[in-house]
């Protein structure tokens, strides 16, 4: 995403701690800010009007019942878009907190209707953490879920200094990187990046919905890759594309025209064997488009190699390889599983320096893993 990395932590520039939080949605991201928080100290109040979501990320250990009538340091509306602005309001009203942020993966759309309902814009700091999982609620949250990922960062003109630090300092306290952006920037980028991609998955995945048994016999790896993400929940999703609409569907009309120009050439391909250069050139250009997204610690992408370990489906065996891989003194710096359909055993693509593939997969197979 463009804008601005903020550097050096809050600590550092000398800004207040924060002592008490309110997390108002106690969902999957809402809940996993608790539990880091609640890692470091933090001590953390819980709100929400499902009154199960409370309780179970309660048992998680991620803090207490919230009261009304108790001031915290910042407030984090976990909600989704079209709520927080409402949300914002009562919970100035109420003098809820000194500060107050949100994390919806729309930015515009609540700091515009905040301004509608006459919220106090200067403590409230608009956020977005770039972290998320197919499954959703409390039980799918982990306290390391921030670590190393983007949090945008959209403070308006009204935003204070206080406000803007207090908004920091939690994204230092969950791991987070903080960057900040424009609202409306923002959310052309998430569109790009998030929420076109999604539906765009979704789409494939909707094929297989009516594919036949012998074509989900045959399904691999790539089809699990491609679909991973159009497993979220629909609910939660059709509020996030209301919200970011305009942005959303002009990506989705893009890449349409490339796949209509697609469809279109391969058709013509029996008469015309020119047609699939077209073809190629959006294989090609996607080829780049993958070669951009940045890769470890938000470093450039660089191509790793990959060598693949036969592992056999029972308890302790991943566990082995990682240990035995260790023992060579090579970094992994990504693993993939892939099982084999109908076999106790399956993959695992074990991603690592090209230099170090070699020495690597020799280190393996002389401590009795298959390498092929």
């Amino acid at each position: 995403m463009e804008g601005t990395p903020v550097e050096g932590t809050v600590a550092e520039k000398g800004a207040a701690s924060i002592g008490s939080v309110v997390v108002v949605g106690t969902g999957l991201i809402g809940t996993s800010i608790a539990l880091a928080l609640r890692q470091r100290g933090v001590r953390v109040f819980l709100a929400d009007r499902d009154a199960g979501a409370v309780r179970l990320a309660r048992e998680l250990g991620g803090g207490e019942d919230w009261r009304a009538d108790r001031t915290v340091d910042l407030a984090v509306i976990a909600v989704p878009p079209p709520f927080v602005a409402q949300w914002l309001l009562d919970l100035q009203k109420n003098e809820a907190a000194r500060a107050y942020t949100d994390v919806a993966s729309v930015k515009a759309l609540p700091i515009a209707q905040a301004a509608q309902l006459g919220c106090d814009l200067s403590t409230f700091v608009a956020g977005h953490p770039l972290a998320g999982r197919e499954r959703s609620g409390p039980a799918a949250a982990r306290a390391d879920l921030f670590l190393g990922r983007p949090w945008a960062l959209c403070p308006t003109p009204e935003a204070t200094g206080p406000a803007v630090a207090a908004v920091l300092e939690l994204i230092d306290l969950c791991g987070g990187n903080a960057v900040r952006v424009d609202a409306a920037e923002h959310d052309r980028a998430v569109a790009v990046v998030s929420h076109a991609p999604h539906v765009t998955a979704a789409a494939v995945a909707a094929r297989l919905a009516e594919a036949s048994d012998t074509a989900l016999g045959l399904s691999g790896q790539g089809v699990r890759d491609v679909t991973r993400i159009a497993a979220g929940d629909p609910a939660l999703w059709t509020g996030i594309l209301s919200g970011n609409a305009v942005p959303v569907a002009e990506v989705l009309e893009a890449v349409a025209a490339d796949l209509v120009a697609a469809a279109r050439s391969l058709r013509t391909l029996a008469v015309d064997g020119a047609a699939v250069a077209d073809v190629t050139e959006l294989l090609e250009r996607g080829v780049r488009g993958t070669g951009r997204i940045p890769g470890k610690h938000g470093a450039p992408a660089r191509a790793y190699a990959v060598v693949q370990v036969l592992v056999g489906d029972r308890p302790g065996e991943l566990a082995r390889l990682f240990r035995a891989a260790g023992e060579t003194g090579i970094n992994i710096e990504d693993v993939r599983l892939e099982h084999a359909p109908g076999l106790p055993l399956g993959a695992a693509d074990l991603y690592v320096q090209p230099e170090a593939a070699e020495a690597l997969a020799e280190g393996l197979r002389e401590r009795g893993w298959h390498v092929p």
